[in-house]
């Protein structure tokens, strides 16, 4: 169930009766248990994102193949704008459904931790990305754009991505659905350079290779990447698996070319933007803006301006690696540096919170406690996606997590785990709660005219679409 405020891309849980025509995927016998009278299964899932819909589609069991027909399935049921463990708790889900699956992610950032995080001018990758992609609860973020240099924390696809949205040229985001707001900003930017650093190698880089390449052909930059830290490397990772060989081979084959030869490959990549981008990409080395790969270096304190209103820098603490691949230890050398810049983002990762009383949390590691989606000491409780194993992986690994998940609810309605010789009444019961607490769902016909709304508006100017940012117009836009 989504929160208030994230109508587009909160989590919703769904009602899943069982259809009277059972795929032949299933087991004999729970086909046959499932074709009898006896009330159907009732499975929430609380969660809209990938998790949440990977779940669902795998509980349906692949009869359907994308997450708008999953949500239109006569056999799922969509409700957002409701906030579990605020308007709803997650035992009254409980007494509603046979089981409850919660796949609602990681809301929360992990924190530096250093003197100086709190300044302005210094914030989490996930504000920042909520601020142009039009996050309502990110709109009053008003980052301030005016210096040259930008320190991102990181070295994931977000890190990335954020230094791509910093130095993209106008003609190509205003292409995009990002929001006018945070366009009208960009177009006034001064940015010119952004450094993505990291505590350990090339090595341990956790980006990928399509959205490096990406990077790398940005029209009107350049990417400076030291040749030095990438000695040896070629060797090294020769027998490692083949993303990653591909991936350091991209970044060794970079940091190795002239500033000419990389403004060609950027050209190369300019020409959908129009002469303008290309011609800037074509300038050679004179190229306005540039973004690059620090690694060994660990934020000790963010270093405030004469005023006080802003970074002026990152003071970073050298560190030599410890072990080797994706076990390496980063450990201070006791040598340490200072990185000048106007603005600095974290971009260390994202960390779930617990989000009932009545739901095991562990706070270590910002995970429910399961054994294999099936949470410890609740019988009938899920959970899958981040808040099931941490956040990390790419999109592939949530889906085999959360069909993992899927695989354990639907052996414990087969081995009788699960009592359905009592009917539940699913959201009927939900919905009575909410109504008592004024609390109105969004269906997900609901959500799909604010989605045709944010498409219609796009397409007036020249977008794929143009983001509704304010809840209120999204509620007014379905009559509520």
């Amino acid at each position: 169930m989504a929160g208030a405020g994230r109508l587009r891309a909160g989590p919703g849980p769904g009602r899943l009766p069982w259809p009277h025509a059972l795929p032949a995927a299933l087991p004999a016998a729970l086909r046959r248990w499932l074709s009898s009278p006896a009330p159907p299964p009732r499975v929430c899932v609380v969660g809209s994102g990938p998790a949440g819909f990977y779940t669902a589609q795998h509980i349906l069991k692949n009869v359907i193949h994308s997450f708008t027909q999953t949500a239109r399935s006569e056999r799922c049921a969509y409700y957002g704008n409701v906030t579990v463990g605020r308007d709803v708790t997650v035992p009254e889900l409980q007494r509603a459904y046979h089981a409850v699956v919660l796949s609602y992610g990681a809301e929360d950032n992990r924190v530096l931790g250093i003197p100086g995080e709190n300044l302005p001018g210094v914030y989490s990758a996930r504000a920042f990305v909520g601020w142009y992609n039009g996050l309502p609860e990110n709109q009053d973020l008003k980052p301030d754009l005016s210096c040259e240099t930008v320190l991102i924390l990181g070295h994931g696809n977000v890190a990335l991505d954020i230094a791509r949205i910093l130095l993209s040229p106008l003609q190509l985001l205003r292409k995009t659905d990002i929001t006018d707001s945070s366009l009208a900003a960009l177009a006034c930017s001064k940015v010119k350079r952004v450094w993505l650093v990291g505590r350990r190698g090339p090595l341990q880089v956790a980006f990928t290779i399509k959205e490096l390449r990406e990077m790398i052909n940005l029209p009107g930059t350049r990417a400076v990447l030291d040749p030095a830290d990438f000695t040896g490397l070629e060797s090294a990772v020769k027998d490692a698996p083949r993303p990653r060989k591909r991936l350091t081979e991209l970044m060794i084959k970079t940091a190795l070319e002239k500033p000419a030869e990389v403004q060609a490959a950027a050209a190369a990549g300019a020409a959908a933007a129009g002469a303008a981008a290309a011609g800037a990409a074509a300038a050679g080395a004179a190229a306005p803006r540039e973004w690059g790969l620090k690694f060994q270096r660990s934020p000790q304190e963010v270093l405030p301006s004469a005023d006080g209103r802003r970074p002026r820098g990152v003071r970073m603490a050298l560190t030599r690696l410890e072990g080797s691949g994706d076990s390496a230890r980063a450990v201070p050398t006791g040598d340490v540096e200072e990185l000048e810049c106007g603005l600095v983002l974290s971009s260390i990762g994202y960390r779930s919170l617990p989000l009932d009383p009545a739901v095991p949390f562990d706070s270590r590691r910002g995970v429910i406690p399961n054994s294999s989606g099936r949470v410890q000491g609740v019988p009938g409780l899920y959970c899958s996606g981040w808040v099931k194993r941490g956040p990390t992986g790419v999109i592939i690994t949530t889906m085999n997590d959360s069909f993992d998940t899927a695989q354990s609810v639907l052996e414990d309605l087969q081995g009788g785990v699960l009592d359905v010789s009592l009917s539940r009444e699913g959201f009927g019961l939900v919905e009575s709660i909410l109504h008592s607490r004024g609390v109105r769902p969004v269906s997900f016909s609901d959500w799909e005219k604010i989605d045709a709304a944010e498409v219609a508006r796009g397409k007036a100017a020249g977008k794929p679409r143009e983001k509704i940012v304010d809840p209120a117009e999204m509620l007014h836009i379905i009559g509520h």
